[in-house]
């Protein structure tokens, strides 16, 4: 294999449970020199985010279901095949109007260390347990703190 490559196949690699989604990391920063992280995350309905913004970019792909992208101060809707691409330091949150999976490409990569502290490690490679309690978005912004993330609660 050529030197520096990667390849991760479905099941492998890490993953997290987090906002009662699953978050698969299918590129990791270490593995790809620092350039970027690829997560693929499957969220239910209703899930999501709250708005945040990265000192990278964020690309997003939808593999299936239905997504509401909120990027600065436009709304757009998206479904399988649909791409957003979120510049540097834009505010952004999206919330999937039905059971969706995203492929999500950030650059530069580090975002995985979010992922880790904010979550928890998935014990199977589904959707955890659906949380009755909401999530504490005053840790969230703390932590994302620590990652160079910027995150405001939920308007």
């Amino acid at each position: 294999m050529a030197k520096n490559a990667h390849v991760r196949h479905s099941g492998d690699g890490t993953a997290f449970w987090m906002l009662n989604g699953l978050y698969e990391i299918k590129a990791s920063s270490d593995e790809t020199d620092g350039a970027v992280t690829v997560v693929e995350m499957t969220l239910p309905e209703g899930s999501g985010p709250p708005p945040h913004t990265h000192s990278g970019t964020e690309s997003v792909y939808v593999i299936e279901g239905t997504v509401r992208y909120h990027i600065a101060d436009e709304t757009f809707e998206g479904g399988p095949g649909s791409f957003f691409h979120i510049p540097a330091g834009t505010w952004e949150r999206f919330e999937p109007t039905s059971t969706v999976r995203l492929l999500i490409t950030y650059a530069p990569g580090g975002i995985e260390a979010f992922f880790a502290e904010a979550g928890e490690p998935a014990q199977r490679r589904e959707l955890p347990p659906r949380s009755d309690t909401p999530p504490d978005v005053e840790a969230l912004i703390e932590i994302a703190k620590r990652h160079g993330l910027e995150m405001r609660p939920m308007p």
